[in-house]
């Protein structure tokens, strides 16, 4: 018997790939009001579930029901239409229209021959003031921060009166502030009874703003528990099925600096600056952190540190060397190791094995090669030893890097950065897309590496990642880099005024 408070309910839904079972007999309920927060690993079965409530997949076996009435299968349109809505991790916007364009479209045919602007307006600043959800709705788009744009996708649900919001990843962007606006709307519209599915791989986020926790793991049910009633540790628990290590920076005396920027400005055109004047010195045995959101330089800085560019102005010195040649072959040579943002396109190469990948960088050395000729057994032989050595979980060194999961991909690049011993690191968040388990392996290979000497740039929209891993963090904001200051006297909220550029 349902229960008259009950929104939605999935009963032994089942999805099977090939010999992949995805969601095996998975049943939840969700209530009116109700923040249900959803953890799992990376393919634990969470996102086939996802697609399965919204009509993307058909399910095997199992059946939905929405406000006791049952669901048609594989029909987005039927479950828009019942009141489910979805906000993405990767926004769905139209950077080219404005906030009412965007939030109105597709909410009435395509043959109507006229708009009702004013009507849709008076609308949309009604939701936005009752749930505190501040916008512009002339504003473009594109021209919106990260944390706007989040506030435009859930006013495009709520003018579709849903009454089940599906959140992904929802603060994985946002400085805290714009995170802690969020949860304020949540208990806004939880409060007016809608009810949430909140997935994220915070675990404090969940403990903080769900009222139940249902956890997934190769693709069942192992937990599904009032919040009050578990703690972190157990839900990190569960989701891994093993207890997980934590993760420890040991106080450690700095080195000499190995990577000193000064006063560098890298400019794209006259009217596009990337980098401005930016002052940041790396030592031996330490871990800079840079903090910011998305799209204020990072990628220049990275790119500028690989050798992929070079300043306009200013110098970039390593171990006290000035740099006169910017390219990634001088830069790898130099012992500067890189750990992309993208291991998918810029970190490996899907389509070779992945012992070609564990020497890509390094083929020319004589190790590897003999009179342009590659020395097969030597490739194959460093590859077991590094497959080994950084638990890469694959079948062979000559299987096909595609194939391996997003955790495994991220260990095969640790081993071809880290065995070298390199004394510059730069990390592009390291860890995005990747799960509890793979997230700690991670951490761990850095911290040895900064043991064993190295200097580490780690670039992470992750705010618990930096404070966790760095000595000093830095903000960095339209191109320009803050003063780095020791982690443990940062405070949060002042770190997300400059990362909004507050400050």
């Amino acid at each position: 018997m349902v229960s008259s408070d009950t929104v939605l309910q999935l009963s032994q839904i089942s999805k099977r790939f090939g010999n992949l079972l995805a969601n095996d007999a998975i049943s939840f309920d969700l209530k009116r009001g109700e923040v249900l927060a959803l953890l799992g690993e990376n393919g634990a079965g969470k996102t086939t579930l996802m697609n399965i409530l919204f009509g993307h997949y058909t399910a095997d076996r199992g059946e939905i029901t929405v406000f006791g009435q049952p669901l048609p299968p594989g029909s987005p349109r039927a479950a828009l239409r019942a009141g489910i809505g979805m906000v993405h991790q990767h926004f769905t916007l139209a950077d080219n229209l404005t906030v009412l364009e965007n939030v109105v479209l597709g909410t009435e045919p395509l043959w109507q021959p006229w708009q009702n602007q004013k009507l849709a307006r008076q609308r949309l600043m009604e939701l936005a003031d009752r749930f505190g959800l501040v916008v512009n709705p002339q504003a473009r788009v594109g021209e919106l921060s990260v944390g706007e744009r989040q506030r435009v996708e859930i006013l495009k649900a709520l003018y579709r009166e849903v009454k089940i919001l599906i959140l992904d990843e929802p603060t994985a962007v946002l400085t805290p502030q714009e995170a802690e606006a969020l949860f304020n709307t949540l208990g806004k519209l939880t409060g007016a009874g809608l009810s949430v599915v909140f997935i994220s791989h915070k675990l404090q986020e969940v403990m903080a703003v769900s009222d139940r926790v249902l956890v997934l793991r190769a693709g069942q049910v192992v937990a599904l528990v009032n919040t009050s009633d578990t703690n972190a540790g157990e839900l990190a628990e569960w989701m891994v099925g093993r207890p997980l290590a934590k993760t420890v920076r040991p106080p450690l005396a700095v080195g000499k600096p190995v990577l000193e920027l000064t006063d560098v400005t890298v400019q794209a055109s006259q009217q596009q600056t990337l980098l401005h004047q930016v002052n940041l010195t790396l030592h031996q045995h330490e871990i800079v952190g840079i903090a910011g959101v998305s799209g204020n330089g990072q990628a220049a800085l990275f790119d500028l540190i690989s050798g992929l560019i070079a300043p306009t102005r200013g110098s970039l010195r390593l171990y006290g060397q000035e740099v006169r040649q910017f390219s990634p072959t001088s830069m790898v040579t130099a012992g500067v190791a890189r750990i992309p943002e993208d291991r998918h396109s810029t970190g490996l190469v899907a389509d070779m094995s992945i012992w070609e990948n564990l020497i890509l960088e390094h083929h020319q050395e004589t190790a590897f090669s003999q009179a342009g000729l590659l020395k097969l057994e030597a490739a194959n032989r460093h590859a077991e030893a590094l497959i080994e050595a950084f638990d890469v979980r694959c079948p062979s060194p000559t299987a096909i890097v595609r194939l391996l999961s997003g955790g495994n991909m991220q260990k095969l690049i640790l081993g071809r950065v880290l065995s070298r011993s390199p004394q510059v690191i730069i990390a592009s968040q390291p860890t995005r897309g990747l799960d509890l388990g793979a997230v700690t392996y991670v951490h761990q290979q850095l911290l040895e590496a900064r043991e064993r000497g190295a200097g580490i740039l780690l670039i992470s929209e992750d705010l618990e990642e930096l404070l966790s891993l760095s000595d000093r963090i830095a903000v960095i904001y339209k191109g320009q880099l803050s003063q780095p200051i020791a982690s443990e006297a940062v405070q949060v909220r002042e770190l997300g005024l400059q990362m909004a550029g507050k400050m």
